[in-house]
């Protein structure tokens, strides 16, 4: 045992059992995340359930079932539920009842034992609305301009048909809200800076004015353009409804403007059912937030993660590898180079959160207050730089990865034979040369290395973005088609910052957690993608300089 012990075999197995035990971990934390995500888009069936309330009254509650769990019947006693069984142990399930601006709450727990009945009717409708979530109940008519033209079942034929026209008509009535009036009003901004900034410098030139004043009538007049449009577009809108009715016997008419879409699960088939949670999945990635983050798509959030994670990387590389080859190449390894490294070492341990508040008072305050003074004074006291953005979120993070780039890079040009260096140097180039032709490109793999380390951290980083730059819902994104496109001082959605929103600050609990478990995937594969890239390139940077290290 002893020899077996000396010979290292057993350290080779508990080696491969910790990866192992690593790897089903990483695994299943993934497939529980995959599994609780994506499994919210597919089309629930809705219950029509017969239930004995706190009176013993039956009443009647139509809902998706979301969650079931069994407690305690002691428990249950305790809370001042009215038990009319003996058993220990009591099933009660979490249904989503929808309807919150009926009912007021959108969820409600019914215990097992005062179930009646439970049905499941091919007629009820699921109406998910821009407001007040979903609907449930059942389609009692279509009208158009306040009159009944189909009922019951009749409505259905022609309601898919009026519900593209709708969709259609708020993609445009969005389109001129969002983009055209507000490429206006941005424009009109800029006409109104560069008065302030003639005001500010005293200058009184008549042409110019007249140049401001013709240009600001010319986007006043388009803008009443736009608005006339509007008009048309919201009249044209509000042309169509639906009457339902809920589960109480209420009579709800809902504008086909405020709905998203509708739907009757129960009686979708297979394919059907495919079809919607394409649809559901689609729409996830690709459309914006509703309902204070708790329904809609994430797309902003999608943006602004890769998008900061590229400026971060694009500032983070050259500083780190500047960094390290001046410690490497350049600087006398000496006591103040070995405390360097040190300090380098040490920086890769602080806390995230110190490094938002340097953030916050070094490059908000300090560096975007100073560019405002110089360069923007005709937008104060309003900040440009002079608050938080995307710029000195992706400035801090990039300050956060510092260290491992250095690090990485440091053992990548320490890797490098010496002999590779004085064959160069032998040949006539100078050391200049030398580092920039033949070691850095060799080191290229080490860097990747870095960069990799970088983005995997960058990316999933929340603590400092909460204070110079992450919002919860951000009225543009950072790149557009307004000059100058990109606009470093904007603030932007994050998918960590959205996990964080969501499921610990959204006003319904329950409606947003399978939204996190969502969001965690997409974040995970965001990472992954990114981590893939820079893989793939060092990869093959690394099987062009094989031959060189050889």
């Amino acid at each position: 045992m002893r020899q077996w012990f000396r010979s290292g075999t057993p350290w080779i197995w508990l080696t491969a059992a910790a990866v192992s035990a690593s790897l089903i971990m990483v695994i299943g934390l993934v497939s529980l995340i995959a599994i609780r995500g994506l499994g919210y888009f597919w089309p629930n069936e809705v219950l029509d359930i017969q239930y004995r309330n706190a009176d013993r009254h039956t009443v009647r509650i139509i809902g998706e079932r979301y969650d079931d769990e069994r407690v305690s019947a002691s428990r249950l006693r305790e809370s001042g539920v009215d038990l009319t069984t003996n058993a220990d142990q009591i099933g009660r399930y979490l249904i989503k009842t929808g309807n919150r601006d009926v009912g007021g709450l959108d969820f409600r727990w019914l215990i097992e034992p005062d179930i009646a009945t439970i049905e499941r009717p091919g007629d009820v409708a699921v109406i998910e609305r821009r407001e007040w979530g979903n609907l449930y109940g059942f389609l009692i008519a279509l009208k158009q301009g306040g009159q009944v033209v189909a009922e019951g079942d009749q409505a259905w034929p022609a309601l898919a048909q009026r519900l593209d026209r709708a969709r259609d008509l708020f993609a445009q009535i969005r389109a001129v809200q969002k983009d055209a009036m507000g490429e206006v009003n941005y424009g009109l901004e800029k006409l109104r800076l560069r008065e302030r900034l003639q005001e500010i410098r005293g200058e009184n030139d008549p042409e110019r004015r007249l140049e401001i004043v013709a240009q600001r009538q010319e986007l006043e007049a388009r803008y009443a353009d736009l608005e006339q449009r509007l008009v048309g577009l919201s009249e044209a809108i509000a042309r169509d409804s639906i009457v339902v009715q809920t589960a109480d016997g209420a009579i709800v008419e809902v504008p086909l403007a405020k709905t998203v879409r509708i739907f009757r699960p129960n009686s979708m088939g297979l394919t059907g059912k495919i079809a919607h949670y394409l649809e559901k999945l689609s729409e996830f990635v690709s459309d914006d937030p509703r309902e204070a983050n708790t329904e809609g798509g994430i797309f902003p959030a999608i943006f602004g993660t890769v998008l900061m994670v590229i400026i971060m990387s694009v500032i983070v590389t050259p500083f780190g590898v500047i960094a390290a080859v001046y410690l490497r190449e350049y600087a006398r390894q000496g006591v103040v180079t070995r405390l360097v490294r040190i300090a380098v070492n040490n920086l890769a341990g602080v806390p995230a959160i110190v490094y938002g508040v340097f953030g916050l008072g070094f490059f908000v305050y300090f560096v975007g207050g100073g560019i405002d003074q110089w360069m923007f004074p005709e937008s104060l006291p309003a900040p440009t730089f002079g608050t938080p953005g995307i710029l000195w979120a992706s400035l801090t993070l990039a300050i956060l990865t510092l260290p491992v780039v250095i690090v990485a890079t440091e053992e990548g040009l320490a890797r490098i034979p010496r002999s590779i260096r004085e064959g160069s140097l032998a040949l006539g180039a100078t050391k200049a040369e030398t580092l920039w032709r033949t070691v850095l490109p060799m080191a290229s793999p080490a860097m990747m290395t870095g960069l990799i380390l970088a983005v995997a951290r960058a990316a999933g980083e929340v603590a400092p973005l909460m204070l110079v730059g992450v919002v919860k819902l951000a009225p543009s994104m950072p790149l557009d088609g307004d000059f100058p496109f990109l606009h470093l001082d904007r603030k932007f959605m994050h998918l960590g910052f959205h996990i964080y929103d969501v499921g610990f600050q959204s006003p319904n609990v329950e409606a947003a957690r399978p939204l996190v478990y969502a969001t965690a995937l997409l974040l995970v594969l965001v990472i992954l993608v990114l981590n893939l890239a820079a893989i793939a390139i060092r990869n093959r940077l690394r099987e062009k300089y094989r031959s060189l290290e050889s």
